[in-house]
């Protein structure tokens, strides 16, 4: 099978990059990251790379005269490196429609919550202040909304009495390296397929 190219875009500790490259490694996922790109030149995940040697470029959105030139540079190193799939990895920067629209059905991202509840920013923090009994992540391809696109996978967590928010989201991290790693996988291997705002999964060939 022909391994799926990767860009992967990041901000910060870049733990789902780490699941995401030691998935490639094992052959969990048929595919291998060709960059990975962050806006914030202190991110550990840059060291990740490293450690790795991945490819890696820092393009820093302060360092743009406006968002469109900034999203563009981007677009132009994913397609430079051949990507057939983009994925967000804590990339956070609210990303444009045209950069969405360009990588329509190639651009995934996982969020800490069990969407479509608590988009947006701290979905643990949500969580626990609406008082909720079970939390969990979702990995969705990205649309024009925020954290609305189509879902792929959950994974649910019980939320516990005497949980923090820094509980739960540890507890929540560890469910979103299992599922991310896997949801590339079946794009990986075309058994997405997206009917209105359904994602079906086919069967394995």
């Amino acid at each position: 099978m022909k391994k799926l190219p990767i860009a992967v875009l990041v901000s910060g500790s870049g733990s789902n990059l780490q699941a995401i490259i030691d998935a490639c490694e094992s052959g969990k996922i048929s595919g291998e990251i060709k960059v990975v790109i962050s806006n914030n030149p202190d991110a550990f995940a840059l060291t990740r790379c490293k450690k790795h040697k991945l490819k890696s470029a820092v393009y820093n959105h302060k360092d743009f005269p406006s968002k469109d030139a900034f999203e563009k540079e981007i677009i132009k190193v994913i397609e430079e490196n051949g990507a057939g799939l983009v994925c967000l990895a804590g990339f956070m920067r609210v990303l444009s429609d045209n950069f969405v629209k360009h990588f329509s059905g190639k651009l995934l991202n996982i969020h800490p919550a069990l969407l479509p509840s608590f988009p947006g920013l701290h979905g643990q923090k949500q969580a626990l202040d609406y008082g909720v009994r079970y939390s969990g992540c979702t990995v969705h391809f990205v649309d024009a909304t925020v954290d609305g696109g189509p879902i792929i996978l959950q994974s649910v967590v019980p939320v516990e009495p005497n949980d923090t928010k820094e509980t739960l989201a540890a507890r929540i991290l560890k469910e979103e390296h299992k599922i991310y790693p896997q949801a590339i996988q079946l794009f990986a291997e075309g058994r997405l397929k997206l009917r209105g705002r359904s994602v079906l999964i086919a069967s394995k060939k």
